[in-house]
């Protein structure tokens, strides 16, 4: 989302109603296909049910009765299992239905308090096998698109054969979607592939990339213009949502994680407003996301828990809403013995005047072209109608003069026999839908506003922005990589980051029985050997490990053994297998959680432990040299603050707690903190002033606090949120550009926050994307980044097999000079500037400070000044108070001016005729 536009639709609430609002005596099908399980149209529900083996179809009515409650019926369909069933886009009434037994049937249902009648208007057989999918076309009259197990094929209902039947898929067909005005169609497969179709131009793909990681279930469907949506599983067998841009689908724009489960997402997408709608089958739960067209493109909108488990979703279309309360989306939520009616409202002052920023015109009931001009090459939308209740047309109505079908060939009725009328056209197409104009304001002298004003206005109203919100994250070149790592441990502990890097090498810790941890050098980049590399052999599993921030040869590893022992690297890196360490630190009497050095002191460490202390110790002795007390419960995180005087922790307990470990040994401040119990990380930001804390809601959706140092106990003074993710998000922050960076591990997203000490605290930047989900990020030494490509930061990402360097950097014109507005002097904090037993004596040190400029490079700011070139009239043209007759005088001379000089050729007068001879063909 554009991050100076506001989405109106970003405060939706899904509203479940009490369940006497709920449409009862319904038996949701528990059977699994590829298809919907229920499907709305403006008037009636459609719905898979268990009855008959299945081959039986429920319906009821969008609304309730005038006594509060629904009718629902049965139709006896199919010979065997009902896969789906779709409504036509032009008639309310019109119901098409696929089956194991190999038929498409098209069925003129009635309302469900009228008897409805027993045979299908149509009967398709495509002899292909059991049928999975079935489709109407969204823009065209009678065209169905219709999938078999591999099969796909496109129908004239009005035809006795197939229309065109498509290129055989490699594996099962599992999702399919026409594009809005029909001349693409989309489909997903289990050999995890995503197609795209041009079915008048040929039956084979015209385009056929790469989409999901595993093969399970998947589903398709278009968004906004030319992007894809899909839902799948990733490697991780994480569910995952992609958006994809049609016209060039080598990769995907953004993937977004969800939970870890087997459920396959059913998506729904609302095209007005660009909400998307994903619930798991067999899941209670319902997530709502805004998509969008610029980063992020996916925006969490709502979270919704339901009592019951999900069979399947529908969106009731627009023409169906409460405009009156502002109601954006309905969604029916199919459960076992219930159909759910979930309202998304936008909190608006109700029942008084209608909201059109939230109700832009909508595609209508009105067909846009007949089946023989799509197949001839036309593309048409179908017109749109305005929900304002004064101008919404009426909805249709079942036709008085339906008659039984009698025996008309392949079971058509008397009005598909008739060439006069479409087969299968709206009963009540004869009422126009009417179209409500569209207008547009601008200032009152009749101009819209420049550029550089709309600019400041803008930024009056949202604020400030961050110089960094188009930070761009880059996987460096290949050769830079360290490729074929293999064995990796997957699985550490939540505590632990999962791996550790300095400027020099990175540690990785390997699912080898002895928590054998390897070791690679960064200025050794390329492809490792088949063979076995000499790894450390810590003896027991690997807890956490860090590297010193003083010694790039020395890594701190603790184990489940409840002891630390410190290792050395030899210069030249690890030639051989370590088995002794150079010390073992031993005082904690359980498993140890985390470790963090000193900031400033030499050769001190803290460490956490499930006995619910933290311990401080010195490398130098060996000895524990400070306890901490004060814990209830699990310690997810420490950090220590930017000056090294204090520790603050977070725990499970929903404290946060912080520590002056030379003054006392229990919390000198306790507040509270995240709700959720999955995990959390704290680092200290804006120069110590504040704790930024990473953990869960009570929802145990993702979320990031902020909390004044110097009042903990008032709680939180910000808070945004990330998404829903297993795993806790772990923070980057530099001191530098209070940049927040942060990912979780499994995560394929990096996201970016400039932290600011006031009002709006966190400004939302640009977020980074993998192809593929990573273990995580860690960063190097700031002087690692390269300054004149504008590097403001560089970290290492361990992916399955490989190690990646990831340059973040900052998108600058001038970039001959040196950004010393982004590039401040930096702190040598990979220097000590104390021993730990100065600092235990009540010393305090402090890094020093470098310059990052090379000394070819002028600052940018004493570059010399370009003059100022005045792209537009000052403001004052526009603001000053003119009379009617001076600006209708401007409006004219700008009509005068667009048009031109008249005596110039036109330019139709230089194409070529055509012969007379030629008009008679």
């Amino acid at each position: 989302m554009n991050r100076f536009k506001t989405s109106k639709y970003k405060n939706s609430t899904p509203k479940i109603p009490k369940k006497d609002g709920w449409i009862a005596n319904v038996r949701g099908a528990s059977f699994s296909s590829q298809g919907k399980h229920i499907k709305s149209s403006c008037s009636l529900v459609a719905f898979n049910t268990d009855q008959a083996g299945g081959g039986m179809v429920g319906l009821s009515s969008v609304n309730a009765a005038s006594d509060g409650k629904w009718t629902v019926t049965q139709i006896s369909c199919h010979a065997d299992l009902v896969t789906d069933l779709d409504f036509s886009p032009f008639d309310d009434y019109l119901l098409a239905t696929c089956s194991a037994d190999e038929t498409v049937k098209l069925w003129r249902v009635c309302d469900p308090d009228q008897d409805q009648c027993s045979n299908a208007e149509v009967t398709l057989s495509p002899a292909d096998g059991r049928l999975e999918v079935v489709l109407f076309h969204p823009a065209a009259s009678g065209l169905l698109a219709v999938a078999s197990v591999r099969g796909l094929q496109v129908w004239d209902v009005t035809r006795d054969a197939a229309l065109t039947v498509l290129e055989q898929h490699e594996d099962q067909l599992q999702g399919l979607a026409w594009k809005e005005d029909g001349s693409l169609l989309a489909s997903s497969c289990k050999d995890k592939k995503l197609r795209l179709f041009d079915l008048r131009a040929q039956p084979s793909a015209v385009q056929c990339v790469q989409g999901h990681q595993a093969n399970r279930d998947s589903r398709v469907l278009w968004v906004k213009d030319d992007s894809l949506l899909t839902t799948g599983f990733n490697q991780m067998r994480q569910q995952e949502v992609r958006l994809w841009d049609s016209r060039k689908l080598s990769s995907s724009l953004s993937s977004l994680s969800l939970a870890t489960s087997n459920a396959t997402l059913m998506p729904l997408f609302d095209p007005d407003s660009g909400l998307l709608i994903v619930s798991g089958n067999g899941e209670s739960v319902i997530d709502c996301f805004e998509v969008n067209s610029s980063e992020p493109f996916l925006s969490q909108v709502s979270h919704c828990l339901t009592d019951l488990s999900t069979r399947g979703v529908a969106l009731v279309p627009k023409l169906a809403l409460d405009v009156s309360c502002c109601e954006v989306l309905r969604l029916l939520q199919l459960t076992d013995n219930f159909i759910v009616p979930i309202s998304y409202q936008v909190p608006r002052k109700a029942g008084q005047d209608f909201h059109a920023d939230l109700y832009p015109d909508t595609v209508g009931h009105t067909l846009a072209m007949t089946a023989e001009d799509w197949w001839k090459g036309e593309n048409k939308q179908v017109e749109r109608v305005s929900l304002h209740p004064s101008k919404r047309p009426k909805p249709a109505t079942p036709s008085a003069q339906e008659t039984k079908p009698k025996d008309l060939p392949h079971g058509k009725s008397k009005e598909e026999a008739s060439s006069s009328s479409s087969p299968l056209s709206t009963p009540s197409s004869s009422a126009a839908p009417s179209r409500s104009p569209s207008s547009t304001s601008g200032l009152s002298s009749g101009f819209l506003p420049s550029p550089s004003q709309s600019s400041r206005a803008i930024h009056s109203m949202l604020g400030p922005s961050s110089k960094f919100r188009h930070i761009q994250g880059t996987v460096l070149h290949r050769d830079t990589h360290i490729t074929n790592l293999r064995g990796l441990h997957l699985t550490t502990p939540g505590e632990c980051d999962g791996f550790c890097a300095n400027g020099e090498r990175v540690a990785v810790p390997l699912a080898i029985a002895g928590g054998q941890i390897a070791v690679f050098e960064l200025s050794q980049p390329g492809k490792l050997p088949d063979t076995a590399l000499p790894t450390i052999q810590n003896s027991v599993n690997v807890a956490d490990f860090c590297w010193d921030p003083f010694d790039t040869h020395k890594l701190v590893v603790a184990g489940d053994d409840a002891k630390i022992r410190v290792w050395q690297i030899p210069k030249g890196g690890l030639m051989e297998t370590l088995t002794e360490p150079e010390c073992v630190l031993r005082g904690h009497t359980e498993k140890i959680y985390s470790i963090k050095f000193h900031p400033h002191a030499s050769s001190l460490l803290a460490s956490s432990s499930y006995d619910l202390t933290v311990r401080l110790w010195s490398l130098e002795t060996g000895e524990e040299v400070k306890r901490l007390s004060g814990h209830q419960d699990q310690i997810f995180g420490m950090a220590w603050s930017p000056d090294g005087k204090l520790l603050a922790t977070v725990c499970k307990d929903g404290k946060v707690r912080l520590y002056d470990p030379r003054k006392s040994t229990l919390p000198i401040q306790e507040g509270p903190g995240p709700e959720g119990h999955r995990g959390a990380r704290v680092v200290w930001v804006c120069d110590g002033k504040y704790l930024l804390v990473s953990g869960f809601d009570s929802r145990s959706e993702r979320q990031l606090y902020l909390f004044s140092a110097e009042s903990l106990a008032s709680g939180s003074v910000a808070s945004v949120p990330a998404d829903v993710s297993p795993s806790t998000l772990i923070p980057f922050y530099d001191l530098d550009t209070s940049v927040l960076i942060l990912t979780g591990k499994g995560d394929t997203r990096v996201y970016t926050y400039e932290i600011v000490p006031e009002a709006p605290y966190f400004m939302e930047c640009s977020s980074f994307h993998s192809s593929e989900p990573h273990k995580g990020l860690c960063f190097l030494p700031k002087t690692e980044c390269d300054v004149r490509d504008v590097e403001v930061a560089r970290a290492v990402r361990l992916g399955k097999t490989t190690i990646e360097p990831v340059a973040f950097r900052v998108p600058r014109v001038k970039k001959e000079f040196f950004q010393d507005d982004v590039f401040p002097e930096t702190a040598v904090w990979w220097e000590a500037s104390l021993t730990a037993a100065a600092w235990l004596s009540g010393s305090n040190g402090q890094h020093r400070k470098i310059s990052l400029r090379p000394k070819d490079m002028m600052p940018v700011s004493e570059a010399p000044k370009e003059a100022p070139v005045r792209k537009y009239l000052p403001s004052s043209v526009y603001l000053e108070e003119k009379t009617d007759e001076q600006k209708k005088e401007e409006l004219l001379s700008a009509m005068v001016a667009k048009l031109g000089n008249r005596e110039d050729p036109l330019p139709q007068s230089s194409y070529e005729g055509v012969d007379e001879d030629e008009w008679d063909d």
